[in-house]
């Protein structure tokens, strides 16, 4: 196969595509993590004594004087984190070793929609009074699901993407970075509507099945394009179950042209083996497990947390969370993510690559010594928001930009039959970072 033969990428129809798969796969927990506030308001005890009603975005309702909040809701963004990427972690492993074993079409469809459904599930609820405890467990169970399911959706995806050009990569990166975005948006739109806290997690949740919905038929179309088929057919994967008879006769019309390209009968189906491949993107499968590692550990469950010092009970002070953390690293997470469409440096045999990666990990001192609040050990160094926005800033681009570098990179390092157990590999070892993170953000807090 050459990739003069290739067809073209109509209207970029297959890229597209991608892009809304890739936003499929990370909405959901993102509708999660930035409606914590709605979550958390639900977890208040009865008795508590009365407090303002609290808006959708300002996910700290401490004083500097102490933490004031229960159990439950001072742990709920360590559980949450830890319940979604343990999970995350455990299906992409599961899916690295039998994405060959079921389905393709069966491993997405069904993922997405499962996802759907607890969703759905998560906007009726919203409407239903539920005891504190009772809420936070089935919260709990949702997330697990719904990471579970995600996990198996997003090493399918990037299995998938393994086996198209390195740049199909991105769009899947990319729409997981708008995925970010578009809660963060909704979450301070709703800030500013002044929606009642139940009516704007409502029309969250809600969103986001029609979201899901769009990307069940995205992926159905997907077999349709031709791009999409050829290099399907090119790389001898299996196609979906009822797209057999469609992939035979394609594979036959391109034999019949390219006589070349024909394997024999004992070459059809190449021995793929897990532990030589990891050998050969071992560098860039530890990259992106320390770059979410070092992410997840500190984000949400630290940088959520810092207050501002400029504002004293104003509307900044209502949008500084909000916006400061969520809207501006997702906003640069996508861009970092979506720069990899156009620069590719440093290129996927640099040691330079790496030793970005590892210069991560000054971050998490950063943060620790913004104004985190409540905090009983450590001091404020940059106790000013312009040093919380501009750590921000420089976090969120370089692991977005990092991330998908060694994304894009894994699969092309070894033969093309190999690609999509690569892709596969690649999103456990996110997924391991990921669950890294999460158990490591305990301790990161509680050393504040």
């Amino acid at each position: 196969m050459t990739v003069i033969n290739a067809p073209r990428d109509k209207y970029h129809a297959v890229w597209i595509i991608f892009f809304i798969l890739g936003l499929g796969t990370l909405l959901p927990w993102n509708f999660f993590m930035t409606a914590t506030m709605y979550f958390t308001s639900r977890l208040k005890e009865p008795s508590a004594d009365p407090t303002p009603p609290p808006s959708l975005g300002n996910n700290n309702d401490t004083s500097d004087g102490g933490d004031t909040r229960n159990v439950l809701e001072s742990k709920f963004n360590n559980v949450m984190t830890l319940c979604a990427m343990v999970p995350l972690l455990i299906f992409t492993c599961l899916n690295s070793f039998l994405h060959q074993r079921v389905p393709q079409k069966l491993r997405i469809i069904g993922s997405l929609a499962v996802i759907f459904v607890v969703f759905l599930l998560t906007a009726v609820l919203v409407k239903v009074d539920v005891a504190p405890l009772p809420f936070f467990t089935l919260t709990m169970v949702k997330i697990i699901f719904i990471n579970s399911f995600g996990a198996i959706l997003q090493g399918s995806l990037f299995g998938l993407a393994g086996i198209l050009p390195a740049s199909y990569t991105t769009p899947i990166m990319s729409g997981q970075g708008l995925a970010g975005t578009f809660a963060a948006l909704s979450m301070i739109c709703a800030l500013g509507t002044g929606s009642a806290l139940t009516d704007s997690a409502f029309g969250y949740f809600i969103t986001a099945c029609v979201v899901i919905l769009l990307a069940i038929m995205s992926y159905l179309a997907l077999p349709r394009m031709e791009f999409f088929q050829y290099y399907m057919a090119s790389h001898g994967s299996a196609p979906p179950a009822d797209e057999d008879n469609n992939m035979d006769l394609l594979q036959k019309e391109r034999e019949e042209k390219r006589p070349v390209v024909s394997l024999g009968e004992d070459e059809a189906r190449p021995t793929v083996s897990v532990i030589n491949i990891f050998k050969q993107i071992w560098v860039m499968a530890l990259s992106v497990c320390f770059i979410f590692t070092v992410t997840i550990g500190t984000f949400p469950a630290v940088t959520v947390e810092v207050k501002s010092t400029v504002a004293n009970g104003g509307k900044w002070e209502t949008y500084f969370i909000p916006v400061s953390c969520f809207l501006l690293f997702n906003l640069m997470d996508w861009a970092g993510r979506s720069l990899t469409a156009v620069c590719m440096w440093p290129g996927k045999d640099s040691v330079v690559l790496p030793v970005m990666v590892g210069l991560r990990l000054v971050f998490v001192p950063l943060f620790m010594l913004c104004n985190v609040q409540p905090r009983y050990y450590l001091p404020v160094w940059f106790a000013h928001d312009a040093w919380y926005i501009i750590f921000m800033i420089v976090f969120a681009f370089s692991n977005g930009y990092l991330a998908s570098l060694c994304m894009c990179f894994g699969p092309k390092k070894v033969p093309a039959h190999e690609a999509e157990t690569a892709g596969a590999i690649m999103a456990f070892f996110l997924s391991l970072g990921l669950a890294l993170g999460a158990g490591i953000s305990f301790a990161f807090r509680a050393m504040i």
